[in-house]
């Protein structure tokens, strides 16, 4: 991989730079040596960048300084600079992921990516050019002009970077597929402070790794997506008290919805609620439909259930994901997990479908009593349309077949105090740990297909959980062999959080 004459020249005085700053932090260096601005702690704006992650606890996190690049080249001068010494650092998109260190560090320089922030769209290319400091709502509300979007995030306040990295499951995806599938180009800054594009046609390899490969590669600093024609949309919130009733029939709607989908303009998350000690049980449902109203037939299921509220309404897109934001709990310690499982039968979901919702509702109940618990369990339909859209675009690293139905079960636990911590990890464990007997279970008594790929989606993955592990062996072959090749060293891997890529077996 040889890098530009530009990159070059930056690599020569990154190397410059190194020799001199062993000594010294990064933020010191950075802010002796460069122009890009440095945020130290205790003042206003250090103080107000901590207050963005969705987790307390990784706002408590306490960098040394933050480092606010501006261009490709600033970040290639930080990365050099970090390679002439040892500190821990992290990269911060929108600070949604509430692992801590993902995005989050201590003791070492945070380098937000705020100021990369552009959004350019080019008409004659149906293109857009976004910058990972942004959210999806400030995306969507500067192309809701252009009668145009990008396939991205669900809920507005959802930071671009790590939603993309991680391969971004969307409204659209029944439309368009993943995220990701619509990343045409990216330009990184690679562990060797060389600045390179990658495309089909450009290190085609890194394009792949990247779409659901994590940080493993490099900081990207902007992304070139497909658009795609866009009107006004139709959604809003459902909500239901969960009843046993209730609960039995949108277990059922949501199996029939995922099954036979009956619009691939149609969109839905699935989530159950348990606050203030389980004294609030309901269900609240995330409609969406890429038109001003749904045909009769695409929803029917679940408004016959009976609605206790009803806000779905025609709107611009971006007024959706920025009315979702609302599902942001702001002010918790946030913990999010995941699994996968195949779609039951119509004739064993109940069994099965209620099994995983008892479950849930049993080993939550085991952490009812800690302060300011919200627990909540969102079914998001996998349709077979998606990864055939997913092929049919140069494929993923989930690498899905659309042989069957698939359905990701995400989890998340909110609570006040990081005090808490080790308590609500071992909820989170036994939770996903739980619903990965139960599909084993079926499995075993052949209710459930065992022949079926079962990967994990990243965007929604706790830190434990082995993201790479759970890859097909030829996608974690290709990621091994584009870290090895961009990063000899084990910049990225040691230096930093995230999902890392198990090393290569002889």
């Amino acid at each position: 991989m040889a890098p530009s004459a530009f990159s070059k020249a930056v690599l020569c005085a990154a190397a410059a730079f190194a020799v001199s700053v062993t000594a010294q932090s990064t933020c010191d260096t950075v802010e002796e040596r460069t122009n890009i601005t440095v945020l130290k702690p205790l003042t206003l704006d250090y103080n107000n960048e901590q207050t963005q992650y969705w987790s307390t606890y990784s706002g408590d996190l306490k960098p040394t300084c933050i480092l606010e690049p501006e261009t490709d080249e600033e970040v290639a001068a930080i990365v050099s600079i970090l390679r002439g010494n040892n500190e821990t650092f992290a990269v911060k998109s929108g600070g949604h992921n509430p692992n801590n260190y993902f995005a989050s560090v201590s003791g070492g320089p945070l380098i937000s990516t705020k100021k990369l922030n552009e959004i350019i769209f080019d008409p004659d290319s149906e293109t857009v050019r976004v910058g990972p400091g942004n959210r999806w709502d400030e995306v969507g509300e500067q192309l809701d002009a252009t009668n145009y979007t990008v396939v991205g995030g669900r809920i507005g306040n959802v930071g671009v970077g790590g939603y993309l990295l991680g391969g971004g499951l969307s409204f659209m995806s029944t439309e368009y597929g993943w995220a990701a599938n619509s990343l045409l180009e990216a330009t990184v800054v690679l562990a060797n402070s060389s600045i390179v594009t990658v495309s089909e046609t450009s290190h085609p390899e890194i394009l792949m790794a990247l779409k659901g490969g994590g940080n493993n590669f490099g900081i990207v600093t902007s992304y070139l997506l497909k658009a795609y024609p866009q009107g006004d949309v139709w959604g809003g919130n459902l909500e239901f008290t969960a009843t046993a009733e209730n609960n039995a029939a949108i277990l059922s709607a949501v199996r029939n919805f995922t099954e036979n989908y009956p619009d691939n303009k149609a969109g839905i998350i699935v989530t159950v609620e348990r606050t203030l000690a389980s004294l609030l049980d309901i269900w609240i449902l995330f409609l969406y439909y890429n038109g001003p109203e749904p045909p009769q037939g695409v929803f029917d299921e679940f408004l016959a259930i009976g609605p206790t509220i009803n806000s779905c309404k025609t709107q611009r897109y971006s007024a959706l994901l920025s009315g979702n934001n609302w599902a942001v709990v702001k002010g918790s310690v946030y913990t999010i997990g995941t699994e996968t499982i195949p779609l039951p039968s119509a004739e064993d979901g109940p069994e099965i479908m209620g099994s995983i919702l008892d479950h849930w509702v049993n080993v939550s109940d085991t952490a009812k009593f800690v302060p300011g618990l919200i627990a909540s369990m969102a079914f998001q339909p996998l349709p077979k349309q998606i990864p055939t859209l997913a092929k049919s675009k140069g494929g993923d690293m989930l690498d899905l077949d659309d042989n069957v139905n698939r359905i990701i079960v995400e989890l998340d636990y909110s609570f006040l105090f990081k005090s808490d911590y080790d308590q609500i990890d071992s909820t989170m464990r036994a939770t996903y740990d739980g619903i990965g007997d139960i599909v084993k279970t079926h499995q075993a008594s052949g209710a459930l297909p065992s022949d079926v790929f079962l990967p994990l989606f990243m965007n929604d993955g706790f830190y434990p959980q082995d993201y790479f592990g759970r890859l097909r062996p030829e996608r974690l072959q290709l990621a091994q062999t584009v870290q090895a090749n961009v990063d000899p060293d084990g910049f990225w891997k040691t230096r930093t959080g995230g999902f890392k890529i198990p090393p290569a077996t002889a």
